[in-house]
């Protein structure tokens, strides 16, 4: 290049401002996304503090049925939402209504969730366990001891339509028909027994009952009938 035309040639190297600009930047988004990262990853810690938010000073190791209220909402299900049936088996809940901070810490960790929004974004994959048949049994045998008064051997037969429903109901076609059946019968309690004969039944009866024996053993054909 000549002499003369050198000096009016453009610098384009960085001048130090934009350098450190530069710099800066990069170091911001580094951090933020080290602190994105932190936010994902589980925390017990934080587990235990959302936790916290659903309890009473009173007793702060247990989640009791206002605190599940709240805690449903925030999840954005209602308590009786069959995910939340399987929320509990999943935390080995032992009560329906509430959570001890040992079963919310098993079943939360399992999961990894310690927001809200996890748990949320976790409601479609509870749902779906009910589709493997070997889950869905396991989940319906917990369910009889869970819902059930703990001061009685059997579930009331209230508490058992509720239940019935909420596991068979969408999956059993012939479900409308038992409830009837159950609606017009006198039995005021179910045992475990019989809760699992049902399930027997619903898996094993075709829906046009080509297979029904009437002269067989009856499902409620139990003890404490």
């Amino acid at each position: 290049m000549p002499r003369g035309k050198r000096r009016h040639a453009i610098d384009m190297r960085p001048s130090e401002e934009d350098q450190q600009s530069t710099k800066r930047q990069r170091n911001s988004y580094q951090s933020s996304r080290r602190y994105s990262k932190s936010e994902d990853a589980f925390s017990q810690k934080r587990c235990l503090a959302w936790f916290r938010e659903y309890t009473t000073p009173d007793d702060t190791d247990t989640l009791g049925p206002e605190g599940m209220e709240k805690f449903c909402e925030d999840i954005g299900v209602e308590p009786e939402n069959v995910a939340m049936l399987v929320l509990a088996y999943k935390m080995g809940a032992k009560q329906m209504g509430f959570f001890t901070q040992s079963e919310w810490l098993k079943g939360l960790t399992d999961l990894q969730c310690d927001t809200a929004s996890k748990v949320q974004c976790k409601l479609e994959y509870l749902r779906n366990m009910l589709n493997d048949p070997n889950s869905f049994k396991i989940i319906y045998r917990y369910a009889y001891d869970f819902a059930r008064d703990k001061d009685q051997r059997s579930m009331d037969i209230e508490t058992a339509k509720a239940m019935l429903q909420l596991l068979l109901g969408k999956h059993w076609p012939l479900y409308a028909q038992f409830a009837q059946f159950l609606e017009q019968s006198k039995y005021k309690v179910i045992n475990k027994d019989q809760w699992c004969n049902i399930l027997e039944f619903s898996r094993t009866i075709s829906n046009d009952l080509t297979n029904y024996d009437v002269d067989g053993a009856s499902i409620f054909n139990t003890p404490d009938s």
